[in-house]
């Protein structure tokens, strides 16, 4: 399990990440691994947003990349106002023992609907099953 955490700031909207091995979901002789990722996404502007859209890119440890388009996170598009936060935990499995992932949630002004995009910060997903790497 991973304390590792990762984290970005676009807009004065902080994007964290954790991510964690889930050994019970795995199965390593079959080429499964699976772990899941918290999300905190804090608002420390002056003005509303919300989260309408995100986009994922998640890489193997061959270098081959799954592209995730979906509308808002965990079935919410979230508003949050100045110093509010919104928390989720979602999972991916990779064929191998070891990638990352990295993305962009697309976001908009409450008050004027002007888009932005927010960084989401590259993580490592590593399991026990592989020696760790910096990706």
């Amino acid at each position: 399990m991973s304390e590792d955490e990762y984290v970005e700031t676009t807009a004065d909207i902080r994007v964290s990440v954790r991510a964690f091995y889930l050994e019970d979901q795995s199965r390593p002789e079959e080429g499964y691994y699976v772990w899941a990722y918290k999300v905190r996404i804090e608002n420390r502007g002056r003005r509303a947003v919300q989260l309408l859209r995100r986009t994922w890119h998640i890489t193997d440890a061959l270098g081959r990349t799954q592209h995730v388009h979906g509308a808002g996170v965990v079935g919410e598009q979230p508003v949050l106002e100045p110093g509010e936060a919104f928390e989720y935990t979602s999972g991916t499995p990779l064929e191998t023992p070891t990638g990352f992932m990295t993305g962009t949630y697309h976001m908009v002004y409450v008050e004027t609907g002007e888009p932005f995009d927010v960084a989401i910060p590259a993580f490592s997903l590593d399991s026990p099953h592989h020696h760790r790497q910096i990706h």
